[in-house]
Protein backbone atom coordinates (compact mmCIF):
# COMPACT_ATOMS: atom_id res chain seq x y z
CA UNK A 1 0.00 0.00 0.00
CA UNK A 2 2.55 2.17 0.59
CA UNK A 3 4.54 1.73 -2.32
CA UNK A 4 0.87 2.50 -4.42
CA UNK A 5 0.66 6.05 -2.47
CA UNK A 6 4.31 6.78 -3.20
CA UNK A 7 3.64 5.60 -7.10
CA UNK A 8 0.71 8.25 -6.81
CA UNK A 9 2.70 11.25 -5.17
CA UNK A 10 5.10 10.87 -7.75
CA UNK A 11 2.33 10.79 -10.97
CA UNK A 12 0.80 13.64 -9.09
CA UNK A 13 4.34 15.35 -9.05
CA UNK A 14 5.36 14.44 -13.04
CA UNK A 15 1.66 15.79 -13.54
CA UNK A 16 2.31 19.32 -11.72
CA UNK A 17 5.59 19.32 -13.10
CA UNK A 18 4.35 18.57 -16.56
CA UNK A 19 1.67 21.71 -16.21
CA UNK A 20 4.15 24.11 -14.51
CA UNK A 21 6.85 23.84 -17.85
CA UNK A 22 4.15 23.63 -20.41
CA UNK A 23 2.40 26.96 -18.55
CA UNK A 24 5.39 29.12 -17.88
CA UNK A 25 4.16 32.73 -19.84
CA UNK A 26 3.00 35.28 -17.65
CA UNK A 27 -0.55 36.66 -17.21
CA UNK A 28 -1.50 39.73 -15.18
CA UNK A 29 -4.89 39.91 -12.63
CA UNK A 30 -6.43 43.14 -12.52
CA UNK A 31 -8.73 44.01 -9.58
CA UNK A 32 -9.77 47.54 -9.89
CA UNK A 33 -7.01 49.76 -10.19
CA UNK A 34 -4.51 46.96 -9.02
CA UNK A 35 -3.11 44.60 -11.39
CA UNK A 36 -0.20 41.58 -10.94
CA UNK A 37 1.70 39.59 -13.14
CA UNK A 38 2.66 36.09 -12.31
CA UNK A 39 3.09 32.56 -14.47
CA UNK A 40 0.12 30.73 -14.25
CA UNK A 41 1.65 27.87 -12.39
CA UNK A 42 2.14 29.71 -9.39
CA UNK A 43 -1.24 31.46 -9.21
CA UNK A 44 -2.55 27.87 -10.19
CA UNK A 45 -0.48 26.36 -6.64
CA UNK A 46 -1.22 29.90 -4.47
CA UNK A 47 -5.07 29.50 -5.31
CA UNK A 48 -4.57 25.46 -4.47
CA UNK A 49 -2.92 26.59 -1.22
CA UNK A 50 -5.80 28.90 -0.51
CA UNK A 51 -8.29 26.69 -0.67
CA UNK A 52 -6.19 23.92 1.27
CA UNK A 53 -6.39 26.53 4.09
CA UNK A 54 -10.05 27.66 3.76
CA UNK A 55 -11.49 23.83 3.41
CA UNK A 56 -9.20 22.88 6.94
CA UNK A 57 -10.38 26.07 8.49
CA UNK A 58 -14.34 25.00 7.45
CA UNK A 59 -13.93 21.51 8.79
CA UNK A 60 -12.40 22.29 11.63
CA UNK A 61 -15.43 24.62 12.22
CA UNK A 62 -18.00 22.20 11.35
CA UNK A 63 -16.43 19.45 13.52
CA UNK A 64 -16.43 21.88 16.55
CA UNK A 65 -20.06 22.68 15.90
CA UNK A 66 -21.11 19.12 15.75
CA UNK A 67 -19.13 18.05 19.32
CA UNK A 68 -20.78 21.51 20.69
CA UNK A 69 -24.25 19.69 19.73
CA UNK A 70 -23.31 16.23 20.60
CA UNK A 71 -21.66 17.55 24.30
CA UNK A 72 -25.14 19.28 25.15
CA UNK A 73 -27.07 16.20 24.32
CA UNK A 74 -25.13 14.25 26.88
Amino acid sequence: MRFLSFLLLVIVAVGVGIFAWQNNEAITLQLYEWSWSTKLAILVGVCYVLGMFSGWFVVGMLRRSWHRVIDERR
